[in-house]
Formats: structure tokens, sequence, C-alpha cells
């Protein structure tokens, strides 16, 4: 049984919020009509406003939901007790995490296809920057509760334990290996060890470790315990990263989950139970709630572009961006820009980014159609922004919509276009590469409000409308 989740009518939504995407397919109209929004719809609200979907945990005959927040926002566990970050040092820290990266991928080496979903470097996460979106899972038995990152640019799963050699801040307690039943470490011998790829020893106990470009790492014991994602849902023998060393920019967050493709992520060690199917919706606003489901499709319209591979860098879910449209114009940019560098769709980034070439025809395109309104100041990576102050709330901007692979058109609503810095800077939410040789990015901004479904078997990644309504 399938969790059920009522869809609403989309151009309902689209009239009383704004922000819910207009999906069609290729062979459909492109949406050329500009966008009427009231600015509050961007801006979070001091209260949290759980959704239908993101209500709380749920779970069904192979499949579970649990409830999404962002990190940052009054709906989540942190609320209240951390100063919270700043957009600035949001944008700062994501360009933190696109610059690690890429420099992942350009310092990789080909893989032979036998070996692409088996090896692995034991630096198998993406830099987590913000870390934008938590979600609460038990490890352990009894369960202890931790609040990680979910980052579909990452495989391994780990979080802080104790005794903690060297540990950041968090909110939770730190798990206690020691008081968990069903804990054991992985010994060096066992072929769970040699999915790290290139893993150390200690005593015969297989070591993990993962270190980012900023100097942020952590490290510790490969282990398996059981994760408990719902109270009547939970994987026994589950492999995880126990970090007793740990230091950088994690933000207050107990870990991170990993959903990534490779085969020690949580995706692959379910397959047998979920079937290589997970979805998940991004809440709209940081005052909001989304959800992220194992095992299940989603209720509702969904439109599938093919999942794509890449041998030389297997850590990420790819897909094929064709084209960009502005107003309905398709873009003057030759496909070859797109394809010469391929894209992949990440949780975890939070602008998109797009070859030099590609942003600099969708720059020109929307600075053109946006001469009504008062240029601000750049932020950090985004470079073109926009003062509403004197707009009196309710602004008039472009239809922006992406072409992906399978004859799939996404047309982006306010919250997919714009990414608001403060009240007087408004901005375009993508950024440049910097040159067209730099793999793009189809980041978590754009994915807001849909839900978002990866199907690992039959490789796919379907997109539709309403997800967290």
């Amino acid at each position: 049984m399938a969790p059920h989740f009522s869809p609403f009518s989309s151009s309902l939504l689209i009239l009383l919020l704004g922000f819910i995407f207009h999906i069609v397919d290729g062979t459909d109209q492109i949406l050329s009509a500009r966008l009427h929004v009231d600015l509050k719809t961007l801006q979070p609200k001091d209260s949290c406003s759980p959704s239908v979907k993101g209500a709380g945990v749920s779970s069904g005959t192979n499949w579970t939901s649990l409830r999404v927040v962002h990190r940052h926002g009054p709906c989540s566990p942190f609320a209240g007790q951390q100063k919270q970050l700043s957009h600035a040092k949001i944008l700062d820290l994501d360009q933190a995490r696109v610059d690690d990266i890429h420099r992942r991928v350009s310092d990789s080496k080909p893989l032979a296809a036998s070996d692409s979903a088996a090896t692995l470097p034991a630096r198998s996460g993406a830099y987590i920057g913000s870390g934008n979106y938590v979600v609460t899972v038990g490890f352990g038995t009894p369960k202890n509760d931790q609040i990680v990152i979910f980052d579909t640019g990452s495989s391994i799963s780990w979080i802080q334990c104790q005794p903690c050699v060297s540990c950041y801040e968090q909110e939770a307690p730190l798990f206690d290996p020691s008081r968990s039943s069903t804990y054991a470490n992985i010994s060096c011998g066992s072929s769970f060890c040699d999915e790290l790829g290139n893993a150390t020893c200690s005593d015969s106990n297989c070591m993990y470790g993962v270190k980012y470009l900023d100097n942020s790492s952590t490290f510790g014991f490969y282990a398996q315990d059981t994760l408990t994602l719902s109270p009547v849902d939970s994987i026994p023998g589950f492999r995880f990263g126990c970090g007793e060393r740990n230091m950088g920019l994690f933000h207050g967050n107990d870990g991170l989950l990993g959903l990534g493709p490779l085969k020690l992520s949580l995706v692959s060690q379910t397959y047998t139970q979920y079937g290589g199917v997970f979805s998940y919706c991004l809440p709209l606003t940081s005052s909001s709630v989304g959800y992220l489901a194992f095992g299940s499709y989603p209720d509702g319209d969904l439109l599938f572009t093919p999942m794509l591979s890449n041998a030389s860098q297997p850590a990420f879910y790819y897909l094929e961006l064709t084209g960009i449209s502005v107003d309905g114009q398709l873009l003057s940019v030759p496909p070859s820009i797109f394809a010469n560098t391929g894209t992949f769709i990440d949780s975890g980034t939070v602008i998109t980014r797009l070859p030099a070439t590609a942003y600099s025809a969708l720059r020109s395109a929307f600075r053109q159609r946006m001469t009504a309104y008062k240029s601000a100041p750049e932020a950090e990576l985004l470079d073109t922004c926009y003062d509403f102050s004197g707009s009196g709330g309710q602004v008039s901007i472009p239809t922006v919509a992406l072409h992906l692979g399978g004859d799939v058109t996404i047309n982006l609503t306010m919250a997919g276009i714009l990414f608001t810095v403060k009240s007087s800077q408004t901005c375009l939410a993508f950024s440049s590469n910097g040159d067209d040789t730099r793999m793009g990015i189809l980041g978590n901004t754009q994915q807001r409000g849909f839900n978002v479904l990866y199907d690992i078997n039959k490789r796919v990644i379907g997109f539709g409308p309403g997800g967290c309504s």
C-alpha cells in the first residue's frame, strides 16, 4: 500500500500561492505569460506551517515517509536554539560545496564499467555546506534519535559517536554505541569494508574517513546497527560511519544520511525492502514542511526524464538538461554546451549552476524583461538582483522553463526563479560555473514544491507538481 498523498488542483494553488510548478511535456505549449506573485509568499513566516504531506512520520507495507524541515527555519528542531545562518552565509557555504564537487569531479579517474557501481573512494560525500534539509531518524537499540542532513550527493551515512576524541557541538546527545544491544564494528576482513575503496584498519576494525575541501572531516569506525525510520519500520544491520574525530562547519547537525547511488548508501542497502525507490518534496519556504519517502511513488502526475550515469564519477544522479526558455522563447544555446559537461541533480546544492554560455544567455534574456524594476547589488554568487521594496508587494517576472531529456519541460514559478537575500535584494536563483567545462548542477531551489522521484531500477527521475501540499 502506497502512502496516500491527495493532490490539489495545480491551477487553484497557483492562483492562491503563486508557488506550485506548472509541468508540461515537451509537445505542449511552453508558458509565456508572466508570473504575478505577492512577494510575501517568498518570505518565511515566524511560525511553522506544516503541510498535509509533511505533517509527520508514516509507514505501511514496504514504504515509509519522514518529515523534512529546513535546517534554518521555525519548523526545525534547532529553532530558537542556535543563531540562524544569514542568506549571504548560506550562499557562501553553497559555493564551497560546489567548489568541492567540481574538485572531486576534476580529480576523478575513469572507472571500468564493471567497477562503476561497486568501487568508491573513501572520500564519498560532497561538502555539506549549509545543510539545508534535515530529517530525524533513530540509531541503535533502544533507538537514539539523531537529526541528520539528507543528501543525494553523498553515499556514506555517518553520525558523531561516543567516546568522542574530537567532536563539534551538536544539539542532541551523541550516540553511544556501548548502550546499543545491536551495534557492531565491521571488521577489516569483511566485504562491507571493501565498499569504502581504500579504508584503513585499527585492531582489525574497519575505519572510514571523509575529508572535505574546506578541511572539515569525519573519521571513525565503519559500523552496523539498527536504523529506525518510523515506529514500525527499521533496518537491521544498517552500515554507517560512527565518527569519533569530527571537525568543521557542520552547524550542529548530528550527521548525514547518504542517499547517493553507490553501494553503501541507504538507498542501495534497502533495495530489497524499498526497491530502489525514494522521493521527496523540499518545502517551499523555511517555515513549511516537506517529506522524504522510501518504497512508493507519490500520488499525482509525474513526468519522467531518464536517469543517466557517469562512469568516471558515479556518485551522483545525472539527467539531461537540453535547453532553457525565458518567456516562452528558447534561448539560443547550442545543445552541446549542456551535453559536453553533463548535469546532475542534487538535494544539497542551493543554487543551480549552469555552463557559462548558458547562464549568460539566461541572464541577458531575464534582465531584458526586468527593466521595470530597480537593480540591486550582487549577492555573493548571484549577480542579477532587484530591489522590489517600492513595488507595492506585487511583482511580475518572466517565466523560466527547463527542458530535460525525454521531451520533458518544467515551467518554474517564482519560488524556483528568485532567491530572496533580504527585503531589498531578490536575485535570479541561477549562477554560472565560470566556464563551459564544469559539470552543471540542478540545485534545490528549483526543486522546491516538487514531488521528486528516483527509481533506480527503472532508471528514471520523476517530477510532479504540488508535492508538499
